[in-house]
């Protein structure tokens, strides 16, 4: 789909991206939906950085949107009877008991339950067995009591999901989330981290990511060869905004993709079941559902407030994530509705809440599903 059809076909998404370029809050953005299998965009708009266009095969960084990734492919492993979701990291890891971390499970992990939160970790300038070390070595946090006490990690307990899957595989992390998950899925151009020679020859399709400093945008050194190639389990993942489509359209079919089943139909359900429901984040600052590594509707808990939602059409069994101040991949089930995008420019957290927002409730307008938003 060129940009001149997705404008036509979805005008009012079309409009909050245009507004955002004049604004200068991104110069360009990467969109796609589908509606019960059939696609009705695929579609990118302005550029990747000036002068070069935003195309639907640039290579983007999805930030934190890449983490359900990482929960399906340590869901792939309860599945084959390696772990359990209520094992002890330390079971896997048993240098992370450090510091009074020892009861912490899986399932606290992927419900951000767990209580590390800020820990330096290095990366990517230092080593994956360093930035482990640092992440074993931290403390709990003061006052928090393991399982009750809510504040999204950004980082942290995603590095440690890793390790229990290199542990498990003995495979890095990056090698294994593509073989087993991506490339069954045809995500071919998606990477938990880019070899440097894959770098070299994709060239101008890797993207470039901008942040709004004092209403200027300026360009990230995100794209580095050298930063590509670090792994980051909760925030490194990158590829089309399409193969993130993919990805969804594979949950919205119960764990099927055309290559074969990547997923039963049990995981998927407990994938997208609220297991922390009714709690205050304490990094998000609001109260927030999750599922095992993504964020479940919680429109219910303010309509205009939540962060990351889905829009107001979007039913209570919608699932996915979002990647800080620019992306977000989700599903809606009762609508058998998927949504990814991207947008190439960081621009606050409150100009990216009030974009996201204005940007879903368009495309539920668009398909005909809501009623014409006000931009």
């Amino acid at each position: 789909m060129n940009s001149t059809t997705f404008a036509a076909d979805f005008s009012h998404a079309h409009a909050v991206i245009e507004q955002g370029i004049e604004r200068g809050l991104h110069t360009g953005c990467q969109v796609y939906v589908s509606l019960n299998g059939r696609v009705l965009a695929d579609a990118a708009v302005g550029e990747s950085q000036r002068g070069v266009a935003m195309t639907i095969d640039t290579i983007n960084l999805w930030l934190s949107a890449g983490k359900p990734l990482t929960a399906v492919a340590l869901l792939q492993q309860w599945e084959h009877g390696e772990l359990t979701l209520d094992d002890r990291v330390a079971r896997f890891i048993p240098e992370f008991s450090a510091g009074g971390k020892g009861p912490i499970t899986l399932r606290h992990l992927l419900t951000h339950t767990g209580g590390f939160r800020i820990v330096e970790t290095g990366w990517p300038e230092v080593s994956w067995d360093e930035t482990m070390a640092r992440i074993c070595a931290a403390p709990l946090e003061e006052n928090w009591v393991i399982g009750r006490s809510a504040g999204y990690h950004t980082s942290s307990s995603w590095f440690i999901l890793g390790e229990v899957l290199q542990r498990i595989s003995g495979r890095a992390y990056a090698d294994l989330i593509r073989d087993k998950l991506l490339l069954p899925l045809g995500m071919n151009d998606t990477w938990g981290a880019i070899p440097v020679e894959q770098h070299v020859a994709y060239g101008e399709r890797i993207g470039r990511m901008f942040a709004r400093e004092q209403g200027e945008l300026r360009m990230l050194d995100w794209h580095e060869a050298t930063r590509c190639a670090a792994a980051s389990p909760g925030s490194n993942t990158r590829g089309p905004i399409r193969e993130l489509g993919r990805f969804y359209e594979m949950l919205l079919r119960d764990g099927e993709a055309s290559a074969g089943r990547v997923l039963s139909p049990q995981s998927v359900a407990a994938l997208t079941a609220r297991h922390r429901v009714g709690d205050f984040d304490q990094t998000l600052g609001h109260v927030i559902d999750f599922g095992l590594g993504v964020i479940v509707d919680s429109n219910r808990y303010g309509l205009d407030t939540v962060p990351y939602g889905y829009g107001r059409r979007c039913s209570p069994r919608t699932f996915g994530h979002g990647g800080a101040q620019s992306s977000q991949g989700w599903c809606d089930p009762e609508a058998g509705l998927v949504v990814a995008y991207y947008f190439n420019g960081r621009a606050g957290e409150g100009q990216h809440q009030r974009r996201a927002k204005a940007f879903n409730d368009a495309i539920w307008s668009d398909i005909g599903l809501a009623e014409t938003p006000q931009l």
